[in-house]
């Protein structure tokens, strides 16, 4: 068995800079010491997708993103990987056990996952190697996975056995829960359009700000009203635009403003309780909230009878505002930037999108890049932000 050590210094040596994950009994050594160990930022995920999303922020936020879970996750890992990480060209470590490897007897549970674990990353055209038992091999892994995710700008997994990592001890600290209130609006919804809330936010957002959008007609709005290296949109991995976000946060001191919808929060209801716990001062969480799938037509998300506000108060968050109307929206950003942080507001809006409206025409590569060059480039040389269209404009 090789030292847990001797992984968590391969990892660092190799770039690594943010561990998140799920447990699994066979990562147990791995992931003690990861959350001892402060050369690494680590991360508790609700789940493995999420954590993959995590992972990719790292990467955007200038770092490198290790996800790791058991194999079984692999399903959860599934929809980031192939619909973020692989359109967007982001590479991310993958740590993966390997439960019911054929040969070995385990858990029932585990026996279709075992004999097409690799199976599965193939089919995903993720490059994969087993994790060695001796220190020297290691390295000449960990460096084949940095050539294969620095020349090929994707994923790449390392598959690890049972007993590979010696037993390692725990350091964690208690989880620390801070009291939050709601800051309600006492005025009646004015429900805004999206595109509206969207040029507002442009026009207020600090220059320095790094914007997350989420999957569906507000990427395409807010590509549409002025596109921009500080904006990253998803085209895909809906409902991870909140962990996509909190991986950024991690790796630099900017703003950054994650605007979501209420389908995104609750498809990944779960990633609220770990950006609650790691979330820092001046990452906020915008939701904006019509009630539809309104870019699949319109269909119901169940958010009317939901106080996401509530619940992400709940979760941990540390200054929760629901808001009424634009106007209110420009008042409480600045405090929700400047409060201990991660900020939620809820803003209920009206359905309805631009006219005529396209679709991004650079690609998800291409707006991966030129996003890390903006997050990491230094602050005081941040270009300002071109004023924003109106919402009935378009480019």
């Amino acid at each position: 068995m090789i030292p847990s050590t001797n992984v968590l210094e391969g990892l660092v040596d190799h770039g690594v800079t943010l561990v998140s994950g799920v447990p699994c009994s066979y990562l147990t050594p791995v992931i003690n010491q990861a959350i001892s160990d402060p050369r690494v930022c680590y991360l508790a995920a609700t789940q493995e997708g999420e954590a993959v999303a995590v992972a990719a922020g790292a990467w955007l936020g200038g770092g490198l993103g290790c996800a790791i879970g058991q194999n079984s996750g692999l399903g959860n890992m599934v929809n980031p990987l192939t619909s973020l990480l692989h359109p967007a060209s982001i590479p991310a470590l993958l740590l993966v056990t390997w439960r019911g490897e054929p040969g070995y007897r385990d858990e029932p549970q585990h026996a279709l996952m075992g004999r097409t674990t690799t199976d599965l990353l193939d089919l995903m055209e993720v490059p994969w190697d087993l994790l060695p038992t001796e220190p020297v091999r290691l390295s000449r892994v960990l460096s084949s996975a940095s050539r294969h995710m620095s020349t090929g700008r994707r994923p790449y997994a390392i598959v690890m056995q049972k007993d590979t990592v010696a037993p390692a001890t725990l350091y964690e600290d208690p989880v620390p829960r801070s009291a939050c209130t709601v800051r309600r609006s006492p005025d009646p919804p004015q429900l805004p359009a999206r595109a509206e809330v969207l040029s507002a936010l442009l026009a207020t957002a600090p220059v320095d700000a790094a914007l997350i959008s989420a999957t569906g007609y507000t990427s395409r709005e807010l590509y549409t009203l002025d596109d921009r290296p500080a904006n990253f949109y998803l085209v895909g991995a809906m409902g991870s635009a909140a962990s996509v976000g909190l991986g950024v946060a991690t790796q630099t001191t900017r703003p950054v403003i994650v605007i979501d919808g209420d389908g995104g929060v609750l498809m990944r209801l779960g990633a609220l309780a770990t950006v609650g716990r790691y979330g820092r001062a001046g990452l906020v969480h915008l939701v904006l909230d019509n009630g539809q799938h309104e870019s699949t037509g319109g269909q119901s998300t169940g958010s009317v009878g939901i106080d996401l506000a509530g619940v992400a108060a709940a979760c941990g968050y540390r200054d929760v505002y629901t808001c009424s109307s634009i106007p209110e929206l420009a008042d409480i950003l600045p405090a929700a930037l400047a409060g201990a942080g991660p900020a939620l507001i809820h803003l209920p809006i009206r359905a309805g999108a631009l006219g005529g409206l396209g679709r991004p025409t650079v690609t998800p590569a291409e707006v991966a890049r030129r996003f890390r060059s903006f997050v990491t480039a230094p602050t005081e040389t941040t270009p300002v932000a071109a004023a924003p269209l109106t919402a009935g404009e378009k480019r």
